[in-house]
């Protein structure tokens, strides 16, 4: 197929990126580096919903194997079937992908979940929420980042940096995604002739 080195330059790039969201979101399950936050549910839910391992983890991964994957059949209906996979795979890892780059946003905008002073003295919670409609987000705030939880130790900037990554990532999957659904698009739309056109000089 025409487009088949397209796709299996997309399959090769989405493999590292799937990789780095598998690694970032594990590592969110362990603050601190250490595992009793896990254990004890101290993680908050957009870690522990794991969208990094499974979404743009497996599945992209999925997709990835079946952009990479080449079959030396020929005719009408295998060049059907062949467009077919390929646009099954695409839109598999845009959603994937999205869904990743939707619960990594979330994850980021509402903070931290960690052990910090209240009114009613430590416990956990989410300090850095935003409450008020309109509030201005602690992403832009960073005097308060410091005091804001007692423990696990850093996990404010370890939250942002793993969810930021989350984010890029998951973005770029989409990215690479998105253009190459234009590549079946175009095979089932010109036929399995598109590729042998040529420009004869006049």
């Amino acid at each position: 197929m025409c487009t088949g080195h397209c796709s299996r330059s997309v399959g090769m790039a989405l493999i590292p990126v799937a990789i780095v969201c598998m690694l970032a979101n594990a590592l969110l399950l362990f603050p601190d580096l250490k595992y009793q936050y896990l254990t004890e549910n101290h993680v908050t839910k957009e870690a522990m919903w794991c969208s990094g391992i499974w979404a743009s983890g497996l599945l992209v991964l999925v997709a990835a194997r079946g952009f990479t994957t080449q079959y030396e059949k020929k005719g009408c209906c295998y060049f059907t079937a062949e467009v077919l996979r390929k646009l099954g795979y695409t839109c598999l890892a845009i959603l994937a992908a999205g869904l990743c780059f939707v619960v990594s946003g979330t994850g980021l905008i509402q903070g931290p979940l960690c052990l910090h002073n209240s009114t009613d003295g430590l416990q956990w919670g989410r300090p850095l929420k935003p409450i008020k409609t309109g509030e201005k987000p602690y992403l832009y705030t960073p005097e308060r980042w410091a005091s804001a939880c007692v423990e696990p130790r850093g996990v404010v900037m370890w939250n942002m940096v793993l969810f930021s990554v989350l984010m890029a990532a998951s973005g770029l999957e989409l990215i690479f995604c998105i253009l190459h659904l234009l590549a079946p698009l175009l095979e089932f739309m010109c036929g399995p002739k598109f590729c042998n056109n040529k420009v004869v000089p006049a």
